[in-house]
Order: C-alpha cells, then sequence, then structure tokens
C-alpha cells in the first residue's frame, strides 16, 4: 500500500481514537454528579474541552469533538435510564438503545456549542456558546436539563452563586473558569485576569456552603411528615402487594407525634380518584388534626387522566387539587403519536391509553398557618423556570415524586440534587416525599435538614424552615441571561462578516 494510500486511513483512525479519548474524557467529568460527587472533575473535564477544541481543524470536526465529550459525559450521568426498561422483562432489551439514544440527544447540544464557537473565530467564544447550549437543553422539545454542570457544585459556595444567577449562569462562570484554567495550561502560567478567575473559581469550589448565612432556629416552626412507603415499581401497581403500601402509608400516618402537615409520594393509592373515597376518608381521618396531601391519578371531564396531588380534610374530602403540566416525553406522553402509531411503534412508557392529560400551569396550595406552597410533582422540579413561574411568591415548595422509576444509586440522588437547586434559587424551604427515597426537608439555602434514606420504609418529621428574602434569580429569571448570550453571539458574528468581508475587498 503506497503512503498516499496510507495516510488518509491511518488519519481517520487516529480521528476515531481522538473521539474515544473525547468521550473518555466527558465519563470522568461525570463523577462530579451524585452520587460521587468529586466536583473538581467538572472543572477538568471543561477546561480539557476548551484545550481539543481549539485544536479541531474544522468547525465539523469541533462539533464531533463536542459531541464525542457530551455523549460520554451524559452516557454515565443518564446511566439509571436504563431502570425504567428493567421493571417489565420483555422490555429489558431496550435499556441500552434507550441510554444510547439519550445520551447522542444530549450531546448535540454540546456539538453545536462546540460548532458555533468555531465558527465564531474567537478562543474564548466557547464560553458564552456552551452556556447557551446548556440553556436550550433547559427549553428545546420541552426541555431536560438533567445532569447540568452546575449541578455537580451543589454542596460548595458556587452552589449558593444559583439564587443570584440560577443555574445557566452559574454555568457561565464555570466556563469562565474552565477557560482560565485551560489557558493556564496551554501557555504554561497564568496572567492576571486568568490568574484572578481561577483564584476565585478555587474559593467558590472549595469553600463549603455552610459558610453562608446563620443557622434557623426551627424550635417552633411548624412540623411536615414525609412519608416514605418504600415501593418497588414492579409491585406498585399489583395487585394486592400495591395496597400493602397504602397500609403502611396509613400506619405511618396514625403515628404519634404532633404535625401540621402529612405528606405521601406520587402515585400513592394504586387507583383513580373517584375509586378512592374508602382510601381518602381513611388517610384523612389518619392524619387527625393535620392536614393530608397525597399523589393519584384522576380521570377529568373530558375523560383524560391526570397526574395529581390533592389535600384532603379531616373526613377524607379533597379540598384543593393540583394536576401536573410538565409532562414527561415518551413516559407520560408521545410526541407524534400517529406518526409513531403508522409505522407500528408503541411505547411501553405510555402506559394508560393515550397518556396524560396536561394541568393548567403552577398553582398555589394553601396550607392554613404553614402559608401557600407551590407543588411539584416528579419531574417538574427538574426545571428551574417552571419553579419560577408560580402565580405568586410561596413560602415553601413541595415536590412529590415516585422515584422507584429512576433505579436505586444514581437516579434518585441526582434528582434530589436539583430538588436542592430549585431551594436555593427561589429562597424557599422544600418538602420532598418520594415513594422509595430520597424523603427530605430541605432548607432554603439547599441543605438537607431531616431525610429516609433511599431504598427504606419510614416517615420523617422535619420542622419547616422560614423562607429567605426573594433572590435575584426569583425575581429575573433566565431572560436577561439568555438575551445577553444571544446579542453576543450576534455581535461576534456580525464582526466575523466584517472580517469576512474585508479580506475579500
Amino acid at each position: 500500500m503506497s503512503r498516499a494510500l496510507a495516510r488518509p486511513w491511518l488519519q481517520a483512525v487516529l480521528f476515531w481514537v481522538k473521539l474515544i479519548c473525547f468521550a473518555l474524557i466527558g465519563a470522568i467529568g461525570a463523577f462530579a454528579q451524585a452520587p460521587f460527587d468529586v466536583s473538581i472533575l467538572i472543572l477538568g473535564m471543561m477546561a480539557l474541552g476548551f484545550i481539543v477544541r481549539s485544536n479541531a481543524a474544522t468547525a465539523l470536526r469541533s462539533a464531533l469533538t463536542g459531541w464525542a465529550i457530551g455523549f460520554g459525559y451524559f452516557g454515565v450521568t443518564l446511566s439509571w435510564i436504563i431502570s425504567p426498561f428493567q421493571v417489565d422483562p420483555s422490555t429489558v432489551w431496550m435499556a441500552p438503545f434507550g441510554l444510547f439514544f439519550m445520551a447522542a440527544g444530549m450531546a448535540l447540544f454540546w456539538a453545536l456549542a462546540f460548532w458555533m464557537a468555531t465558527v465564531l473565530r474567537r478562543h474564548w467564544a466557547l464560553i458564552v456558546t456552551w452556556t447557551l447550549a446548556e440553556m436550550l437543553r433547559a427549553y428545546v422539545f420541552t426541555g431536560f436539563p438533567w445532569g447540568s454542570p452546575p449541578q455537580s457544585l451543589l454542596d460548595s459556595l458556587a452552589g449558593q452563586a444559583l439564587a443570584y444567577v440560577g443555574p445557566h449562569g452559574v454555568m457561565l462562570g464555570l466556563c469562565a473558569a474552565a477557560w482560565a484554567l485551560a489557558q493556564t495550561w496551554v501557555n504554561g502560567r497564568s496572567g492576571l485576569v486568568d490568574g484572578t478567575v481561577l483564584a476565585v473559581s478555587a474559593i467558590a469550589i472549595y469553600a463549603p456552603a455552610a459558610l453562608v448565612g446563620p443557622v434557623q432556629d426551627l424550635a417552633d416552626r411548624p412540623t411536615i411528615r414525609l412519608v416514605q412507603p418504600n415501593a418497588p415499581q414492579a409491585e406498585k401497581w399489583s395487585g394486592d402487594k400495591a395496597w400493602t403500601f397504602v397500609d403502611r402509608s396509613l400506619g405511618y400516618t396514625r403515628a404519634a407525634g404532633h404535625v401540621d402537615l402529612i405528606l405521601w409520594p406520587e402515585t400513592s393509592v394504586p387507583t383513580l380518584l373517584h375509586n378512592a373515597d374508602n382510601v381518602m376518608q381513611a388517610a384523612g381521618e389518619a392524619g387527625g388534626d393535620a392536614t393530608v396531601a397525597l399523589g393519584i391519578l384522576r380521570a377529568r371531564d373530558d375523560a383524560m387522566l391526570v397526574n395529581s396531588m390533592v389535600v384532603l380534610d379531616g373526613a377524607g374530602t379533597v379540598t384543593q387539587t393540583y394536576d401536573k403540566h410538565h409532562l414527561v416525553p415518551f413516559g407520560e406522553y408521545i410526541p407524534l403519536r400517529a406518526a409513531f402509531n403508522a409505522v407500528g411503534l408503541n411505547f411501553v412508557g405510555d402506559m394508560f391509553g393515550d397518556g396524560f392529560g396536561r394541568g393548567e400551569g403552577a398553582k398555589l396550595l394553601d396550607f392554613g398557618k404553614l402559608g401557600a406552597a407551590l407543588p411539584l410533582i416528579c419531574y417538574e422540579a427538574v426545571f428551574a423556570h417552571d419553579v419560577g413561574a408560580a402565580p405568586a411568591r410561596p413560602n415553601f415548595l413541595i415536590q412529590i415524586t415516585n422515584d422507584a422509576w429512576f433505579g436505586d444509586f444514581a437516579g434518585p440522588q441526582q434528582h434530589l440534587a436539583q430538588a436542592r437547586m430549585r431551594a436555593i434559587e427561589q429562597g424557599l424551604p422544600l418538602a420532598r416525599a418520594a415513594n422509595t427515597g430520597i424523603s427530605a426537608m430541605i432548607g432554603p439555602r439547599g441543605q438537607i435538614i431531616a431525610s429516609v434514606p433511599l431504598n427504606e420504609a419510614g416517615f420523617v418529621d422535619a420542622p419547616l424552615p422560614e423562607p429567605l428574602h426573594a433572590t435575584l434569580y426569583s425575581k429575573s429569571g433566565d431572560k436577561p441571561l439568555g438575551a445577553l448570550l444571544i446579542l453576543v453571539v450576534l455581535m461576534l458574528l456580525f464582526s466575523r462578516l466584517q472580517r469576512t468581508h474585508k479580506i475579500k475587498d
């Protein structure tokens, strides 16, 4: 074989080897997320991303580089996605395909960021485009911001910045720190700006979040009981077994101790609301003087099923209802269902005919002396902008969830981490009741005040902390930063077009 023929072949092999190495970089960075929590790895992964992007010869190769890093990162971070497919033995074969396509799809956002940064021809442009890509990931196609890099900074001082700039503002700061670290590695030394960014970043990432703010006195605060029946997903809807978990929850509800509110998790009762009068009465009476709120499916007047949280009085009468409005694609509804059905594709996540109906949107529930609460059902706590969409500022947040779908390792712990992010962003306490865990009372700075461990049945009575003053992010949301990022990209693009025009002239 001639050298002319061997060289392109060898270059192709070397490029694929590079892509595998880039994927490994992303995979290592994923260990910054729960349950491993080696937060420094996220900064190292992103710094390497800046370095390898600058070495990409073309915009296409840059995009492939970003995609490979993202594929490795999301492949590890989202590995819990195989768990839902394992509930039914007939769908186990779909698990690797589900993980592959989810990781590949999420990686496309990072590919876009790397491609755009190369097109803009500024070595620092990836700071802006990477942040913008993560913001798009939270909104596009209903959004899926799970596993964002800022999620790994929860237990550090940097995590408290969520209250001021939100998740995408923290992402922007993390990108700037990674760029400064990359410049230091490449140049062998750090300039004044790079050194300042690195010093501030190191303090923010390593300093514990406990340094922020005084500890509240919770002695005279209202108390919420968080009920965790620990129902495995395979048994949650299974005949008589399902009702043993209802009996368990009723027993926890009757347990001694003065509480003001008792929370059961998502879909706590294995029947529709209109068939559950006896259970509602039993739950209301078991609560005594305490209000009981629980998750249950109900049929609306339009015959659509909705995933709801209902509030009961002492007689078990439903006094308030909230319907989940941000649904899980392919789990609670099927996008383009008619097209999929036409080619014979049916999805196991679509358990209830045509899927679930959407609620009307964010809604506050009144819990008397506890104040108003914004309820979130499961997946809704993943979205910072959903929590910020409350019609008025609540006194606290509630999340009820069935984390049995997420497996028994990384998934539930990452879901808890996102609930903690929402608490910090809004400066509000969050009461979380999870079927298999982790049920927890979360303080307004994201701290865990009391909890029931993962995969354990039980309950915990936890004081409800006071809310902090409204945070800057709770007032501003994502729009100012989003507009700024788009403006910077447009300015860089205009600058590049001007340079290109001058060269042609």
